[in-house]
Parts: C-alpha cells; structure tokens; sequence
C-alpha cells in the first residue's frame, strides 16, 4: 500500500524523541519499513536522510512543568541538530539491510553548570552510534498488499564520543575541561541491539492503520564517565550513584491514520518515547533522566518515480521525568522524597527524503 510505504519514510532518529531535550534519547536510525510492500522482488537500494531540530528549555519534574525556571531564566536550554543517513539494500521482496550513520550537533546553555551567575553554552559535533539491520516482511509482499507486518533486528555500535568534552566557566576567567552533559553526549558507550515490530493495513482505497514499535537493549550498566563536568563528583552524588553516566535501554512506539491522495501522503497519529528507569537486561544503576514524551503526529509526503521527500512535526501533549535510580537512593538514604528535573521542547521538526536506485 503506496500510503503506508510513503508515511513510513518518516521512521527517524530518537531523540535525540524525543528524546525530545534532557532526557537523552539517542539516534536509533530509519528503519526501513518505507521499502518493501507491493514491489516486484528485484533488488535494488535506498538512500535516506533524515534531518532533525528541536529547542528544549522547559523543565518538568513527574508531569508538572516548572514555569518558574523559564520566569526566573535559570531553564537549561538544549538545541539540538541531526542528520541520519541511511542506506538500505533490498534482497528481496521479503528482506532488507541497512546501515545508519547519524551525524549530530548540540549547543546547551545554563547556568548551574557553569558560575551559576552568567549563562554560557556547552557544544558537542561528531558521528553517532551507527547501527546495522535486518528486515523480513512476515507475509510474501506480492500476495499481501492490503496488510503485512515486518520485524527487524539490529545491532548498535558505540562509535559516538560518549566522553565528548567541552569548557565550563568557573569564573569569568577561568574555564575548566570536562565532560559534557549526558543529553549531548555524541554516544552512550554501549553496543546495544534493536528490535522492530513495523504493520500495516487497509482499511478503504488510499486510508491505511499503521503501527511502529522499536525497543534498544543496552546491556551495559555505565560507562565510566563522570557526570561532575571537570570537577569532583561529591559525596551525595557518589552516595546516591548518579556520579557515573548510565547506559539506557530506549524504546518508541507510534501508530496512526494515512490518507493517499494522488501523489501526496497525509498521516497523522500518536506517538510515544520513552527512557525507562530500568533496563530489561542488565543494571540500571548511574546517572539517567528517565522520562517519556507523547505527542501528536501530523506528516506530509510526496512521492515521485523514485524519490519521497517528507515532513512531520511531532507535538508533545504529555512530558514527564520519571524518578531515576539515584533519586530512589537517596529518597531512602535521607527519608525525603527526591525527584530530578529534565527540559524537554514543544515540538521537534523532521524533514526527510529518500531516493530509489
């Protein structure tokens, strides 16, 4: 079905969802969902990019914003760029492979991390964690063309910098080098493995259901790097455990409508990421800012012979961080409830497009 096809090119990079801000969902990749249903079996490869922007600067604790964090002008502010480049080879009618290099850059500005009296910026620029896939439409797609449903599998690399560093202003004259925040970090330092539930069905001629579920498994419980920013880590970060960076499992979920009419594609539907306190497999202990964005999901698609350009604008309805590890310990270790923050944007801009050859 072309509308599911063309919708599905707007399968892109996490926040970095959404992730959408300090709760620091990394580039997963396309999938390559948008390749397969209907087509004749001859081989042929994708190429696709995907270029994404969000502003965050407002902070939440549980479901309720902070307001008073952006009247008082101490929100942290996080602007963050990336491209994924992807390139897809289709087997066959049933199976394909895919490789993903996401390209990212980050700005973060505050004050807490610097002097606490004058607002100065923090950047990250690199390559991200590359990720290899697999994916096999369950039913023959030259039969199945109304309905299909696919599954992929892939491995994560830690070929992103997860020890980017960067200078914090101690003074007006003094700057001292450290790592920098988790949210910009290039990397999580983790090899992690991605599984992908990708469906669709149609209802009426030109209105399809569509449905996309990706989980990254991270067996690594941190890796090693200091979330002090140049300094050393106190006693109660050390004590409650959140003075080495985690390495999270990520997932996402969407599922919605799409429309075909003539050569364009409109969707729209929900869609939810999260960074979950604990881990499936392995620990979950070190820093972490588990939180969950929901949002509303409108897209645009239009489709030539052999190249798609899309847009979709996912709007956040629901934000929330969740209480980390460390908060729990040190809820138990002082007998007071503790709970971090996490700023996260309205929205994120995702602007694509992917050319058969």
């Amino acid at each position: 079905m072309r509308s599911f096809i063309i919708f599905c090119l707007g399968l892109f990079s996490y926040g970095q969802v959404s992730g959408q801000g300090c709760v620091a969902i990394k580039s997963g990749g396309m999938t390559c969902s948008a390749h397969a249903s209907g087509q004749k079996s001859s081989k042929s490869w994708q190429l696709s990019t995907n270029n994404r922007y969000f502003r965050s600067y407002k902070h939440f604790v549980g479901t309720v914003e902070q307001k008073q964090r952006v009247d008082q002008g101490t929100q942290v502010i996080n602007h963050a760029y990336s491209m994924d480049l992807s390139l897809l080879r289709r087997i066959n009618s049933s199976w394909s492979v895919m490789i993903n290099l996401p390209i990212l850059s980050n700005t973060r500005s505050s004050l807490y991390e610097h002097d606490r009296k004058k607002r100065n910026s923090t950047n990250s620029f690199g390559i991200g964690d590359i990720r290899l896939a697999a994916y096999k439409w369950l039913h023959n797609p030259d039969k199945y063309s109304k309905g299909n449903v696919q599954v992929g599998v892939g491995i994560k690399l830690p070929t992103g910098d997860y020890k980017y560093q960067d200078y914090f202003h101690t003074t007006d004259s003094t700057k001292v080098l450290g790592p920098v925040d988790q949210s910009i970090q290039l990397g999580d330092g983790g090899t992690g493995f991605s599984l992908e539930v990708n469906g669709y069905y149609q209802l009426i001629k030109g209105l399809s259901v569509y449905g996309n579920f990706f989980y990254l498994l991270n067996p690594r419980e941190q890796n090693g790097v200091s979330t002090a920013r140049g300094g050393v880590a106190s006693a109660s970060s050390i004590a409650g455990g959140s003075d080495v960076m985690s390495v999270p499992d990520q997932y996402m979920f969407r599922a919605g409508l799409s429309y075909m009419l003539q050569k364009f594609s409109f969707s729209a539907g929900i869609r939810d990421e999260c960074l979950p306190v604990h881990d499936l497999i392995g620990g979950s202990a070190g820093f972490r800012r588990p939180g969950y964005i929901i949002s509303v999901e409108p897209s645009v698609a239009y489709e030539m012979k052999n190249f798609t350009a899309y847009v979709t604008v996912p709007f956040a309805v629901k934000r929330s961080r969740t209480q980390s590890v460390p908060d729990r310990n040190r809820t138990k270790q002082t007998g007071v409830y503790t709970q971090g923050d996490a700023a996260f944007s309205d929205y994120t801009i995702n602007i694509g497009c992917a050319i058969k050859f």
